[in-house]
């Protein structure tokens, strides 16, 4: 088994430290907690399967970020009705307070 010095074993866990320290500012600063994270990757899933799942919505041309609750849809679509259509889709599911629409209509 391999020996570990003092100096060794102290400087492992003034970097471990250092980093908890790191990862708990740039929680605070970005004020995201990783239950958010969570949540938030959870609510861009669901919102990705109900665009696959949707007949009028081309999902491939559709891209769907999540933060804080709030899902903004962006890419292209074929008309105003697959525009509309995804932006209900996005609405309806569970946990999604808002839907910013960025998206193209290529016609």
């Amino acid at each position: 088994m391999k020996k570990t010095s003092r100096k060794s074993s102290a400087r492992h866990c003034l970097v471990a430290g250092m980093l908890m320290t790191l990862s708990m500012v740039a929680v605070a600063e970005d004020k995201h907690t990783a239950g958010e994270v969570i949540d938030d990757t959870l609510i861009t899933t669901k919102v990705k399967a109900a665009l696959v799942a949707d007949p009028v919505t081309k999902a491939y041309q559709i891209s769907v970020d999540t933060y804080k609750g709030k899902v903004k849809l962006s890419g292209f679509v074929d008309s105003a009705t697959a525009e509309q259509r995804a932006i209900e889709v996005a609405r309806g599911i569970e946990g999604a307070a808002d839907v910013e629409d960025a998206l193209e209509v290529r016609q």
